[in-house]
């Protein structure tokens, strides 16, 4: 690879630590290579990176994936129950992203690009998340949630597909809305996470066999550590904090930085 390892330190810190976070990992992963010079991540980069990430997540949460393991037989024997309706939950609201990703990638392979859209995705977003968290009623878990609840989160999740909207944000957003928990909304828009990074990281996987160029190295093992290190203690602060307060630390950091990145795009300070 290309990077230096002060910058693979770099990039798998700030991935382990914003992809949970309702701050947006992929517009920090820009904001980092284009104002702190950190280079385009390698294939095998972007993949060990996910891979850190997935497994923290997969960690914290491995209760919840027991339970939709067991969900899952009971589906296979056409039986119902909590564990079932959550494997269905999950299932339901990854679809719409899917599609949007197809989509998105039929007509635009690129993507959606520019720092003024992570600028203005993170600010707007930002007090969209502060105004669902002061409406949203705090009454309901995740096995409270009913079908057309998984399909609202999912529709909010395909909006991630712009940069700086932030996947976790979105999906609390709109779990806050619903009137989930606050730690609650957080859960499940976690959980929603992992079917959402692994295929992301299944297709990255791809495209990096089909250049015949799997060789793990030092440097890709060094930032999956990182990453799921980063990502373990970001997950853990956060549902820690999310039991006893509320979002607005996250808001006035996403109205800071985004209102910084404005200024500097636009030159408004003079």
């Amino acid at each position: 690879m290309d990077v230096s390892i002060l910058h693979i330190v770099v990039l798998a810190l700030v991935q382990g630590i914003t992809e949970f976070l309702p701050i947006s990992s992929y517009g920090h992963l820009r904001l980092v290579q284009v104002y702190i010079g950190v280079p385009e991540q390698g294939l095998i980069l972007i993949v060990a990176l996910h891979v850190g990430s997935l497994g923290a997540v997969m960690v914290y949460f491995w209760r919840d994936l027991w339970a939709m393991a067991l969900g899952l037989v009971q589906l296979a024997k056409g039986r119902g129950g909590p564990n079932a309706r959550l494997v269905v939950h999950v299932a339901v609201a990854t679809i719409p992203v899917i599609l949007g990703g197809i989509a998105v990638n039929h007509y635009d392979p690129r993507g959606i690009q520019g720092l003024a859209v992570i600028a203005w995705a993170t600010f707007g977003f930002g007090i969209l998340l502060y105004v669902a968290d002061k409406i949203g009623m705090t009454m309901r878990r995740v096995e409270h949630l009913r079908l057309i609840d998984a399909v609202i989160i999912g529709c909010a999740q395909s909006l991630a597909l712009v940069p700086g909207t932030s996947r976790s944000g979105i999906t609390m957003s709109a779990a806050r809305v619903l009137g989930m928990e606050r730690a609650e909304a957080a859960r499940f828009s976690m959980l929603l996470s992992i079917p959402a990074i692994l295929g992301a990281g299944i297709l990255k996987a791809r495209d990096l066999f089909a250049m015949g160029d799997v060789q793990l190295s030092a440097a890709a093992l060094t930032a999956a550590g990182l990453a799921f290190i980063a990502a373990l203690a970001a997950i853990t602060a956060m549902m820690a904090w999310l039991k006893r307060a509320t979002f607005t630390p996250f808001v006035v950091y996403r109205l800071l930085l985004g209102g910084f990145l404005l200024v500097l795009i636009y030159g408004w300070a003079g």
